[in-house]
């Protein structure tokens, strides 16, 4: 790949040299990029940003509970034809026009060459990843209901993204370039924050992230504060003119940090121990 085709990050997407070798290698080498870490580290995200940084479609396919891999290629309906042939609405010899390509269809057919994000491929049931294999692998499908068999120009870029509620096969693992996206560090996490707040004070940054990384140690969260969260927690202080002498004394607008009932006591506790 010449250099102006390699991922970097974006504008709005601050990304670590180990995140961009982990891109920069899946799409030299073809492979799955599969990407894990807490929610809130921006794995949805990475997938928007590799389709700006590259220049390329961007095709999205949020796995769910009941998703299976075959919907994701296509979808025959064969009650519309059914309809149709009872009621004389159209041809339905032509079973194309019944034919609609799922994400992973339109990935593998589309003219030029796309990224594909599976999104948390870990709700779906154990075998949802082995029956991508084939597909992924080969970059090819074939529609038994019209005899065709369609083959992709380009190899997508695949984004696979996983919140380890369920192990994954290591057939599947096999195939994946991994990275697991690391919580970022106070120096990484300013960089962030400068990119969504520009405008923000020094001073008040800094009393932002003292918070905000106290808070993350608490011992008994349910849910640690991401974050996506402290950028919100922030645009909510700027926006009720809250500076970093408040910050000294109390936590304003916890509930956009803290979700649970007993992460706020939990929370609640630890700040005023400070105080």
């Amino acid at each position: 790949m010449r250099d102006f085709n390699f991922f970097r990050g974006t504008e709005d997407y601050i990304a670590s040299p180990a995140l961009c070798d982990a891109v920069n290698v899946a799409v030299a080498l073809g492979r799955p990029l599969l990407v894990k870490g807490e929610p809130g580290t921006g794995k949805t995200l990475l997938a928007h940003a590799i389709a700006r940084g590259l220049d390329m479609p961007l095709i999205t396919w949020h796995v769910k509970s009941t998703t299976r891999a075959v919907d994701g290629l296509y979808v025959y309906d064969a009650v519309a034809r059914l309809h149709d042939s009872r009621f004389n609405d159209r041809d339905v010899r032509d079973i194309r026009q019944y034919i609609t390509m799922g994400p992973l269809g339109r990935a593998l057919t589309a003219p030029e060459r796309t990224v594909l994000l599976i999104d948390e491929i870990d709700k779906a049931d154990l075998e949802f990843p082995n029956d991508l294999l084939r597909e992924l692998d080969e970059m090819a499908f074939h529609v038994p209901e019209t005899g065709e068999t369609h083959r992709a120009r380009q190899r997508p870029v695949a984004v696979i993204t996983s919140n380890n509620e369920k192990e994954l096969p290591n057939a599947f693992l096999r195939r994946c370039v991994f990275h697991f996206i690391a919580f970022p560090d106070d120096a990484l996490m300013r960089r962030i924050i400068r990119v969504h707040h520009p405008e923000l004070p020094e001073r008040l940054a800094r009393q932002c992230l003292a918070r905000f990384y106290h808070l993350r140690k608490v011992s008994g969260l349910r849910k640690q504060p991401s974050t996506s969260e402290l950028i919100d927690w922030i645009a909510a202080l700027l926006a009720g003119g809250v500076d970093e002498s408040v910050l000294r004394n109390e936590l304003p607008f916890l509930g956009t940090l803290i979700k649970h009932e007993a992460d706020m006591e939990r929370a609640l506790r630890a700040v005023h121990s400070r105080l």
